[in-house]
């Protein structure tokens, strides 16, 4: 929703600066941002190595206006909004929970659930439109053709029509992965991962508050993540010029680490995406990949050429590495491997690969 901190956090996140203001629809056009994913790894990779160069991995985050009631029917910035969150692949939802009267809210008051509530139905009322344009698109070719597909198809849609007409989000369908790919066609808003940031005051930053636990239950059947952030917090963070400085601040807030580094993992993690690394003098880079990759296709993330001319990936375990302390010492202990086509890479692998083309 408007005024919920999403602008000030993306400016925490981001290499872009987004405007912030204490009022809404402050944020029109969206913001793009390319964000480094913290990754210790990579760091540790590099005190072995000492390249010219480290190159960590990256995922693009997109601050959007922000939803008011009635949106799925134009108001506020309706269509515009929903078309921009149409292109994501995962939504990160700030909702606010702390009280500030200093600080205006659309609604009125504060209750991060109603919040909630409030955009759902807009994403599931604009989810419903589409789904009731796909049944009566394929409801004819299921009954006069009889093609098993499109009769799995329209079953899917129907079942999907019935979860977002009970006011629930598609994500809730107890759908398989096949099941998924059929109605994939309906570019589903409230299908789509879904991370609750819930931007809580100072005080309550370690450990959430009323709002949290209530937005807490009102998440139990959506397969979602929850984060708490003190978005205030990681604003003046964010100011801090040296690593040494953020580090003490932290520390004074009895907090581990800060909450954009949670963030940007959590948002890798929701998109289902993993790294693996390559190493060597000139350079230690993270490379992002799908989970369940196999090593021809993360190849084809450095250059489609690797991929169409595969013969082998050499692999070291990250742990295996840090063990040994070098490629050779890896080698002369037997720990380095040699994989073919149908080998899937896992997280923190540090690859070499053959290729010709």
């Amino acid at each position: 929703m408007p005024n919920v901190g999403k602008s000030t956090l993306f400016n925490c996140l981001s290499n872009a600066k987004a405007q912030a203001a204490n009022f809404p629809f402050c944020t029109i056009e969206p913001n793009v941002g390319t964000i480094i994913v913290p990754d210790e790894r990579l760091n540790k990779l590099a005190e072995f190595v000492q390249p010219q160069n480290i190159v960590p991995t990256t995922v693009e985050i997109v601050d959007i206006a922000g939803l008011v009631k009635g949106a799925s029917k134009g108001e506020g910035l309706g269509n515009q909004f929903l078309g921009n969150i149409r292109e994501c692949n995962a939504i990160i939802h700030v909702l606010r929970c702390f009280e500030d009267e200093n600080i205006t809210h659309v609604e009125g008051t504060i209750n991060p659930v109603r919040d909630k509530e409030i955009i759902d139905i807009e994403l599931q009322l604009k989810d419903l439109e589409a789904v009731d344009k796909g049944i009566s698109r394929i409801e004819k070719q299921a009954k006069v053709s009889g093609d098993k597909d499109a009769k799995r198809k329209l079953e899917n849609y129907i079942t999907l029509k019935g979860i977002l007409e009970q006011g629930k989000s598609a994500r809730t369908a107890p759908f398989s992965p096949e099941d998924w790919e059929s109605v994939k066609d309906l570019f589903l808003l409230t299908a789509k991962p879904i991370l609750y940031v819930c931007n809580v005051d100072e005080k309550s930053a370690g450990t959430g508050n009323k709002f949290v636990e209530d937005v807490k239950r009102s998440i139990t059947d959506e397969q979602a993540e929850i984060l708490i952030i003190a978005v205030a917090i990681e604003a003046e963070i964010a100011t801090l010029e040296s690593y040494e400085e953020r580090k003490l601040f932290l520390e004074d807030l009895g907090l581990a680490e800060a909450g954009v580094s949670k963030l940007i993992r959590s948002a890798y993690h929701i998109l289902q995406l993993q790294t693996y690394f390559t190493a060597g003098v000139k350079e230690v880079r993270a490379w992002t990949i799908d989970k369940g990759m196999t090593a021809p296709q993360a190849a084809g993330v450095i250059h489609t050429d690797f991929e169409k001319g595969f013969i082998r990936a050499e692999v070291i375990s990250f742990d295996d590495y840090v063990r040994y302390g070098s490629e050779n010492a890896v080698k002369e202990a037997g720990k380095l491997r040699v994989e073919g086509k149908e080998y899937i890479v896992q997280d923190g692998d540090v690859m070499h690969f053959r290729f010709n083309v």
